[in-house]
């Protein structure tokens, strides 16, 4: 193999660093994968037919695969060149593919389930071979053989958990595939005789990782705004409801502010800056994977106080009312120490704050409930504020 036809693919310092159309006209499949996420768990805290912890365990494991899906293609396309044909090809699959996915998750546990877990492994593993095919092994053929083989060890899980008739086997056997998964990218598959190598290595094009996950991030706020309107619209535009429906706006300004102040913002030069990118690039998936998953589980809490702001507030509800900031200051928090090597106190008294806040807002209405954590989130967003007066300007300095 020449190095000529390896760099064909593989980005070059000329390679423009902003994600490309294509790469934007995927994540809205992904919004939309989001809102069937969304509405799935909303279901499970209104109608109760699965339960609220059966339901929202499956709904994390149906999560979990399409945050793999998307990561992989991400780090694909911060190595490798994304306007190359055979990478816009690509693309391509994974928009229909995840697309795929995404219609089968409000059954995904049930009579679709077949049809979302085929997809998720012939997508994983069909872009791979394609993509090994089509570029003759370029640039690297033992990255291919490392993925297939962590893939190979899953996709039984997957599909046989996907046919199964009984439903109580889907949860174990997909739960393990998304352990085999996920390990695999953490570690960037280790394999017999060839070692392990995480996607692109000290390659990854900083800026546009960082651009893709900060994207991402935006993308689960737009999804909780989206249920904010659904659910306003849908009500009778009383006084306490227009209350929860601005509160639920001002929420997610905070997780805008927060996510941005300084950290957020320099994504790219900590990854530039790291002795380890590719192992802190791994990090931020997972930092990331955390905090949006909390603005969607927020985003149900706010549908329950948008629509029920004064009713009664049963104990699960406060997993999504508190338990989402819970989460996203767990990622946010963990972002900072990987661009600065600290967590702000504010980050921790916040956490503090919410967990001490739950048995008491046990008797509270829903709205006061989300009252509570907009608070804390306000004052975590204000010491941000004194902390950048006082202090001057931050530059990026990654634990590694």
């Amino acid at each position: 193999m020449s190095e000529r036809h390896r760099d064909e693919l593989v980005r070059s310092e000329a390679t423009r660093q902003r994600a490309t159309f294509l790469e934007l006209f995927l994540d809205l499949v992904f919004v939309f994968a989001l809102t069937r996420i969304s509405a799935r768990v909303i279901d499970d805290f209104t109608d109760g037919q699965r339960g609220v912890y059966a339901g929202l365990g499956q709904a994390l494991l149906l999560f979990l695969a399409l945050w793999a899906v998307w990561s992989l293609t991400v780090w694909s396309t911060s190595w490798l060149d994304p306007e190359a044909p055979i990478v816009q090809t690509v693309i391509v699959m994974t928009m229909v593919g995840s697309m795929t996915m995404a219609v089968a998750v409000p059954d995904g546990f049930g009579a679709r389930a077949p049809l979302f877990a085929i997809t998720y492994v012939s997508l994983q593993i069909g872009r791979v071979i394609y993509f090994h095919v089509a570029g003759h092994g370029r640039p690297d053929p033992r990255q291919t053989s490392r993925v297939l083989f962590w893939f190979g060890l899953s996709a039984p899980l997957w599909v046989i958990g996907g046919l199964a008739d009984e439903g109580t086997v889907r949860g174990p056997l997909w739960t393990i595939a998304v352990l085999i998964d996920y390990t695999g990218l953490l570690l960037g598959w280790p394999t017999p005789r060839i070692g392990a190598q995480r996607i692109g290595g000290p390659m990854i094009a900083a800026e546009h990782l960082a651009e893709r996950y900060q994207q991402f991030l935006l993308i689960a706020i737009g999804e909780a705004i989206f249920v904010i309107g659904l659910a306003f619209s849908g009500s009778e535009f009383h006084a306490d409801q227009t209350v929860g429906f601005l509160l639920a706006l001002a929420t997610t300004v905070l997780f805008w502010r927060i996510y941005f102040h300084v950290a957020g913002g320099l994504l790219d030069a900590a990854v530039s800056r790291s002795r380890s990118a590719d192992r802190l690039a791994t990090d931020m998936a997972f930092t990331h994977l955390i905090m949006i998953a909390g603005i969607v589980l927020s985003g149900v809490g706010f549908e329950l106080f948008v629509t029920e702001p004064l009713g009664h507030l049963p104990a699960a509800w406060l997993i999504a009312i508190l338990g989402g900031p819970v989460l996203f200051l767990v990622g946010r928090s963990a972002l900072e120490y990987q661009v600065f090597a600290r967590v702000s106190r504010s980050r921790i008294a916040g956490l503090l704050t919410l967990g001490l806040l739950t048995p008491v807002t046990l008797h509270l209405t829903p709205l006061a409930a989300g009252a509570a954590a907009a608070v804390v989130l306000l004052g975590v967003a204000a010491a941000d504020t004194r902390r950048s007066r006082r202090h001057p300007p931050e530059t990026a300095t990654p634990p590694y």
